[in-house]
């Protein structure tokens, strides 16, 4: 074997040694992490910190049920706006790729991506919670629901440039309309990445807390009244993280468990989902 050969595997060994070593470091911290959620939060967990709400200051015990249910609700609103917007907007992309009117959605939704969420959060405040006179959850919903639309859409649309264009022909060539087309061809075909861009947005605004801060506010009590203010888990974990007491730094390690346990949740159903509806083409 010559020098050249040799030195040439050695560089290659050399670059697939620092690859795996960074990809290693890469990991450590979330590791690091996990562990020490876990450590600190899961012995905090039972059947009653899921269903009891706060007790005042003074008081031990507790638990998380008003967040739980505040967060639930947000979020679910928050889907039912952003979802079905964000689908049509994909598709409107995937279909019109080289008109003006694209590109400059398309644009608007990559600096609609790249806001940082505190500012969506005082920009809600003065679109919704001044003009209207309060705090409440729905307008905590639609500020999570934009945050949503820019994964939504970009995820819709890539998955939707991928399909061949023989689908749509052969749509056309049995005589279908277009909105027909789009339905029940296009969108069925593309329907893995289509949920796996849905899962991921609910995943990315379940642990967002600026925007709720403005918006939905908080609430100590169980409350289904959408038009109030509302509490959530990222908030009760700001909330409680940064007082002064004990109890409450308890129940912030607990509802974190909680946060994460269900965050990774999503992730997993969204592979399953992927793998699931995965169409061969």
């Amino acid at each position: 074997m010559s020098t050249k050969i040799k030195y040439r595997i050695g560089k290659s060994g050399v670059f697939q040694g620092l690859t795996i070593a960074f990809a290693f470091a890469c990991v450590i911290p979330l590791i690091a992490i996990l562990l020490y959620i876990i450590k600190a939060g899961a012995t905090k967990i039972n059947w009653h910190f899921l269903t009891n709400v706060p007790k005042p200051v003074g008081e031990s015990g507790g638990g998380i049920a008003n967040a739980l249910l505040g967060s639930m609700l947000i979020i679910l609103l928050a889907s039912i706006i952003a979802i079905p917007i964000g689908i049509l907007c994909g598709i409107f992309l995937s279909e019109n790729k080289k008109s003006k009117l694209a590109y400059w959605s398309r644009l608007c939704v990559d600096v609609l991506q790249g806001i940082p969420s505190i500012v969506i959060g005082i920009v809600a405040y003065f679109w919704l919670v001044k003009p209207f006179g309060g705090f409440s959850a729905i307008s905590g919903s639609i500020a999570l629901a934009i945050m949503m639309l820019p994964i939504v859409i970009r995820s819709t649309e890539e998955t939707l440039k991928l399909l061949p264009d023989s689908l749509r022909e052969a749509g056309y060539a049995l005589g279908l309309p277009f909105h027909r087309v789009i339905l029940k061809v296009i969108v069925p075909c593309g329907v893995s990445g289509i949920l796996s861009g849905v899962m991921l947005s609910v995943a990315r605004i379940a642990g967002e807390t600026a925007p709720l801060l403005f918006t939905a506010f908080g609430n100590p009590y169980l409350s289904t009244d959408m038009r109030k203010p509302m509490q959530s888990l990222p908030l009760l974990i700001f909330n409680y993280a940064t007082s002064p007491y004990n109890d409450w730094h308890d129940l912030a390690w607990g509802a974190s468990m909680i946060l994460l346990v269900w965050v990774l949740l999503l992730n997993i159903f969204t592979k399953l989902i992927t793998r699931k509806w995965k169409v061969q083409l």
